[in-house]
């Protein structure tokens, strides 16, 4: 295999059945592809495969696009909801924030040393207290502060925003408002919020000292997609660090702030790796 070939991701969901997965890899190695790797998920529940192939042309000269074309037939055949991804284009995103500055410092550390691979289009927030992280960084900061009278305004404002820079991703990294119902539909499955909880968990006001009332013994986040069922969503990712009868809302908090930047880095990483299918309220992840 040569060392810098292209390297392409290819996602399939479609109804399970026979000769799929030799169909994939029939197409793929007539066009001259080497598949590096290659899984595939029968789930009997729903009848649906879900299929991830990362492979690279080798004998022909063939680009995406093409292979885009040739690819086709073999998923009309198939009845396929499929794409193909440039593995090393990153994910155009949006960056969601309030006041808390964990998630957003932590996710630019990890894009400024090449952990995650995405490119961030905007900073949005309803508060001004991120801006100079956001601008020091060199990223736009488009603040849309929120209140009832205005919450559909600003949202088409979120929403042109995305569109206008081809973004495909939004990561509320601790963006305290809730998105309308509208809004979750129009980004479902490009929206990924962290909770501050191991799902299902407390909820309301102050979850840590609610925890801390209850005498917890793990402190836990989620990282899930947004859906109009607030918490609900399709779960990524989950975190988990053990405490005890020692620690104090304060050191609670602490534990809460690492679980919460761990499990969204890595449900961000699944994703933007083309590893994430969603399967009704569930996910089906290729690691």
């Amino acid at each position: 295999m040569a060392a810098e070939s292209q390297s392409i991701i290819l996602k399939i969901n479609c109804p399970a059945g026979r000769g799929i997965v030799s169909a994939v890899s029939s197409y793929l190695s007539e066009q001259g592809c080497y598949i590096s790797e290659l899984a595939h998920y029968d789930d009997q529940d729903s009848g649906q495969l879900f299929l991830r192939a990362s492979f690279q042309p080798q004998v022909k000269p063939l680009g995406i696009d093409e292979l885009r074309e040739g690819f086709k037939s073999v998923a009309e055949e198939f009845s396929m909801k499929w794409d193909m991804h440039d593995e090393s284009a990153p994910v155009k995103t949006i960056l969601m924030v309030s006041k808390f500055d964990h998630c957003l410092d932590d996710l630019l550390f990890r894009i400024r040393k090449g952990e995650l691979n995405l490119e961030i289009t905007a900073v949005v927030s309803n508060h001004l207290d991120l801006r100079p992280m956001a601008e020091r960084e060199g990223y736009r900061y488009i603040y849309l502060p929120v209140n009832k009278e205005n919450k559909p305004e600003q949202e088409a404002a979120l929403l042109e925003a995305f569109n206008e820079t081809d973004s495909e991703l939004v990561v509320l990294a601790r963006y305290m408002q809730v998105l309308s119902n509208n809004l979750c539909t129009q980004l479902r499955g490009q929206a990924i919020n962290i909770h501050h909880s191991f799902l299902p968990g407390f909820k309301g006001a102050k979850p840590y000292h609610q925890a801390y009332d209850r005498g917890v013994k793990l402190i836990g986040a989620t990282a899930h997609y947004v859906t109009a069922d607030l918490d609900e969503g399709p779960i990524i990712d989950q975190a988990v660090q053990p405490v005890d009868h020692t620690y104090s809302p304060e050191q609670l908090v602490a534990v809460g702030r690492d679980t919460e930047t761990v499990a969204l880095a890595r449900a961000v990483k699944l994703h933007a790796e083309r590893r994430v299918f969603l399967d009704g309220n569930k996910t089906v992840i290729f690691k």
